[in-house]
């Protein structure tokens, strides 16, 4: 058997590392629930990245927000290597909400002095 074949014919190939995009680790959200369903806009460090979130126009607001985190904490994990927390603010108007993006912290172990 040919070792790069597998049962359904498909080639393995080598994963390949992806390539650091040139826009940064994300810093904040803007979700805005539209007609046509909810929207995001990631600001970065260099850039702001817009376009429809992938869930349905009638989705609670909670879901949205939920949604729009996973999005972010993948793209940071995903692209930059790291993890980002994502702390929502509380409603200026109503149908739009916006998020702090932060790095999260790293659990550090306990010191040799530490009582425990």
């Amino acid at each position: 058997m040919n070792s790069t074949m597998l049962d359904s014919g498909m080639v393995r190939h080598k994963k390949q590392k992806k390539k650091r995009p040139a826009w940064g680790v994300p810093k904040g959200i803007v979700l805005s629930a539209t007609p046509e369903g909810w929207r995001t806009s990631i600001l970065t460090e260099s850039a702001m990245l817009c376009g429809r979130l992938d869930v349905p126009s009638d989705a609670a607001p909670q879901d949205a927000r939920a949604a729009a985190a996973v999005m972010v904490t993948e793209l940071a994990r995903d692209f930059h290597d790291t993890d980002v927390e994502v702390s929502w603010e509380p409603p200026q108007e109503p149908w739009s909400w916006t998020a702090q993006v932060t790095l999260a912290a790293e659990d550090e172990p306990p010191s040799p002095d530490a009582e425990g």
